[in-house]
């Protein structure tokens, strides 16, 4: 473990990427999808936005393509997508709804997905037209199994 955080110091002094952790942050007040989308709901609203494991599987995402305020989604459909330096990945809905607001900043900062997915690198937010389909989501507990099952695999 020694070895390990020293290469990790050397690595930020260098600006090297290294995985340090060995799972990524999941937080306990959203819902997830199997697709590593999160949904964060106030209401009959939702907060959007990929989760911590996909940006760090993503790499450095250099651009975010957004939906149109007023378009509708659908849970499990494309809305954008995320392009990164390694792939671009199509970003999925966790919720059917319509987008009530899109996150302008990653028009000029794509990189709050990476430095803050939860908080500032939020995507969209969706009026949610089937709350029944919040159901069908995993919780926190659930999505950090799915995730140490996926990465067991590859």
């Amino acid at each position: 473990m020694a070895c390990r955080l020293w290469a990790a110091r050397a690595a930020s002094y260098m600006r090297i990427s290294v995985p340090l952790r060995s799972y990524s942050t999941v937080l306990k007040d959203l819902k997830y999808a199997d697709s590593h989308e999160w949904a964060k709901v106030d209401g009959n609203s939702a907060t959007i936005g990929i989760t911590d494991h996909a940006q760090d599987h993503l790499g450095d995402v250099v651009y975010v393509e957004l939906p149109e305020v007023g378009v509708p989604v659908t849970q499990g459909g494309s809305f954008g997508a995320v392009e990164s330096v390694k792939a671009t990945s199509d970003i999925n809905s966790p919720v059917s709804g319509k987008v009530i607001e899109v996150n302008e900043e990653l028009n000029s900062s794509p990189g709050l997905v990476n430095a803050s997915p939860y908080e500032n690198g939020w995507i969209i937010k969706v009026e949610i037209s089937d709350a029944g389909e919040l159901n069908s989501l995993m919780d926190s507990d659930q999505y950090s199994k799915f995730c140490e099952e996926e990465d067991a695999k590859h």
